[in-house]
């Protein structure tokens, strides 16, 4: 009896203890809490979106997608837009963090609700349900598109991949760069076809933003499987482990691909041009009124009801920030660093309302060159920028103009000799870049007939004028070895918050980034239709393709207050430069140059002459794979109290970029080539 109730008493323990072990943990979420209801989707569509490859303020070329803000600037890439004081302004060969990691966690969640959510479709009305799903088709065709663009062709990880599992089951191999990017294409046209025609939340996706990204993803396609052909040897190679052809396009379907991606990249924008409703920002504008044109695209990115967002990060204070004005604005507001996006005269030169020299370089002497003839004289620095774009003035801040309130006295120096004044150097060339104003007798020499500042402060020249005490080079700089002055003699204005109530600090600023808009989708059809009327394509939907790039180069110009084409754009080179210029131009200091001059195949040595969208002798900016950008040099001249500008390279925190034709495909994170039997590393590192 003894023994009966014993084992009785031991098999009711057990029962017990495996009943109990049956109940989920209360601290687990289970599919049934998270894919059956819209509250549990919004956590799931968080989790995504958080992780998502943004490039946006908190993206840094340099470093890679790792969402921090830290010493946040623009176009510091090598691009030409602009430079910056520290070690993160290089040409865009790499980034720290490769996107690698990152991208197959978020892949693995875009999978799992693809395979997942369609046991609980019962669970939502039908539209919404086709949204959700829309949502991680759209999420996987971003992060492919991603890599892609980095790495060429990846491992197109379409399935959850199940732990543990064979080593056969869980390695898979890199796919060619074709087959990813016609993973990129299928991947945007699911989510497109499912996707919702308005976003049902902020920050969700809709069938438009997939659209733009897709045109977008398929310019980069068309462009890499094209030009490929361009780079000496032709830019192609397998991979060692399992022969498949992982960068590059084979000799007889480049051509094809390549008008198949821009037919692709033609209609999507065509799509949302015709059918998504959505229009430049003019809400300011007004025609001839260069002051309002001006103000009008101030105004664009700090508006978040524009009818031309597409696609938007929101920030809010104080729980979601970045520090962009901390960072990149000028230095009299430094918070607790400044200068961080220094606008090149490169930049500059791309835009409408200068003299030039017969180089088309922007002219600031008498003569024919910047070593001929007298410097031009200005009243006031403000009056050499009188005749420029509106939308150069929204993009830059010039010497002497106000931001936040404040004049922004920009001055490289102080001169006092006699006038007219002969241009300082004798020689601007790319080799003599090193020699600065320090080294000029006018400065070392006595007596001295040229001030310069050594730092900001009590470091500077002083003199004085009229009576009063004169410091050389002003409140901003450029100061000779403070690389937190203006490096170049302009500011960068676009996206920094101009409201004078406004203190810059780290992890205070809200402004939105505008990822996505509507100018773009113009610009990408119209560089899409001259690139398919360049290869003797037919137009995709019956409209005459150089019409439509003609008309959407126009109303871009028009807005920004630029002249309009007088001719319709051309099937030639040159037709297809003006369209690349024009989004140079639209579209800088918003992480987008950096892609467009790598899918050209115009940043290394022998393709360079068109690294601007437009013909210029890549020899007076470079040296072989070394290049530099220059600075516009405001000074002062006490002999009339009037402004000269001299031309010459940045001389400041000196940034001197180099790119080789390799740069074009970044590495594959060798930890992954070594312990994968068929990761390939790139055919040529």
């Amino acid at each position: 009896m003894n023994r009966i109730i014993k084992l009785v008493l031991a098999l009711f323990l057990l029962t017990t203890a495996c009943a109990d072990l049956d109940i989920p943990p209360k601290n687990i979420i289970s599919d049934e809490d998270l894919l059956t209801n819209e509250s549990g989707m919004e956590i799931y569509m968080a989790r995504m979106y958080s992780n998502m490859p943004f490039e946006d303020f908190k993206y840094m070329a340099e470093w890679g997608v790792e969402f921090n803000s830290w010493l946040g600037a623009m176009g510091i890439e090598g691009t030409g837009e602009a430079v910056n004081r520290d070690g993160i302004s290089r040409a865009f060969t790499s980034e720290r963090t490769p996107y690698w990691g990152k991208a197959f966690t978020l892949l693995r969640d875009a999978n799992y609700l693809i395979e997942n959510l369609p046991l609980y479709e019962a669970s939502f009305p039908e539209k919404m349900y086709n949204h959700y799903l829309g949502e991680a088709y759209f999420v996987r065709a971003f992060v492919f598109d991603a890599m892609a663009r980095r790495f060429g062709g990846i491992p197109l990880v379409t399935k959850v991949i199940q732990y543990p599992a064979s080593q056969e089951a869980l390695e898979v191999p890199r796919a060619s760069e074709e087959e990813t990017w016609d993973q990129v294409l299928a991947d945007f046209n699911r989510a497109a076809e499912l996707l919702s025609e308005e976003s049902p939340k902020s920050g969700y996706a809709n069938k438009y933003v997939a659209l733009a990204f897709k045109s977008e993803a398929m310019l980069y396609a068309g462009s890499v499987a094209k030009y490929n052909e361009t780079v000496s040897g032709r830019l192609t190679g397998f991979g060692e482990k399992t022969g498949v052809r992982v960068i590059g396009f084979a000799e007889d379907r480049w051509q094809a691909a390549s008008e198949r991606y821009f037919r692709e990249a033609y209609l999507a924008a065509q799509e949302i041009i015709k059918e998504g409703g959505y229009s430049l920002y003019k809400k300011k504008w007004a025609a001839n009124n260069p002051e309002a044109q001006y103000q009008n695209m101030v105004d664009m990115f700090s508006d978040p009801e524009s009818p031309e967002n597409i696609y938007v990060k929101k920030y809010a204070y104080p729980t979601l920030t970045h520090g962009y004005d901390a960072y990149s604005a000028p230095f009299i507001f430094k918070a607790p660093l400044a200068s961080g996006t220094c606008v090149t005269l490169d930049f500059l030169e791309l835009y409408e309302g200068f003299d030039r020299y017969p180089d088309g370089t922007v002219k600031v002497t008498t003569g024919n060159t910047n070593t001929a003839g007298k410097y031009l004289m200005y009243d006031s620095p403000l009056d050499f920028f009188k005749n420029a774009e509106p939308r150069l003035r929204a993009y830059v801040i010039f010497p002497g103009d106000r931001f936040k309130g404040k004049n922004i006295e920009i001055r490289a120096g102080v001169y006092t000799g006699s006038e007219p004044i002969d241009p300082l150097f004798n020689n601007y060339t790319y080799q003599t870049a090193e020699t600065r104003y320090q080294h000029l007798d006018a400065y070392k020499q006595q007596p001295k007939t040229l001030y310069l500042s050594p730092r900001e402060g009590s470091g500077q020249d002083t003199l004085i004028y009229k009576g009063a005490k004169m410091t050389a080079a002003g409140a901003n700089g450029p100061f000779y070895d403070n690389g937190e002055g203006c490096l170049t003699g302009l500011y960068g204005r676009k996206w920094l918050k101009d409201d004078p109530s406004f203190e810059a600090g780290e992890g205070k600023s809200d402004q939105h980034f505008v990822l996505m808009r509507y100018a773009e989708v113009l610009l990408n059809a119209a560089e899409a239709a001259v690139e398919l009327a360049l290869a003797g394509q037919p137009s995709p939907d019956g409209s005459d393709l150089l019409t439509v790039a003609t008309d959407n180069v126009n109303l871009i110009r028009e807005r920004a207050g630029a002249s309009l084409l007088s001719t319709a754009i051309t099937a030639n080179e040159e037709g297809r430069n003006i369209v690349r210029k024009e989004r140079r131009k639209e579209l800088a200091l918003e992480h987008k140059t950096k892609w467009d001059i790598r899918r050209w195949r115009v940043q290394h040595y022998e393709n360079r002459d068109g690294f601007w969208g437009e013909e210029r002798n890549k020899d007076t900016f470079s040296n072989n794979n070394r290049y530099r950008f220059r600075g516009l040099y405001p000074f002062f001249s006490t002999g009339s109290g009037k402004y000269f500008f001299d031309a010459r390279f940045q001389w400041v925190s000196l940034k001197t970029f180099e790119y080789n034709v390799v740069d074009y495909y970044f590495s594959i994170p060798g930890g992954e080539v070594t312990k994968s039997p068929v990761i390939d590393q790139q055919p040529n590192r």
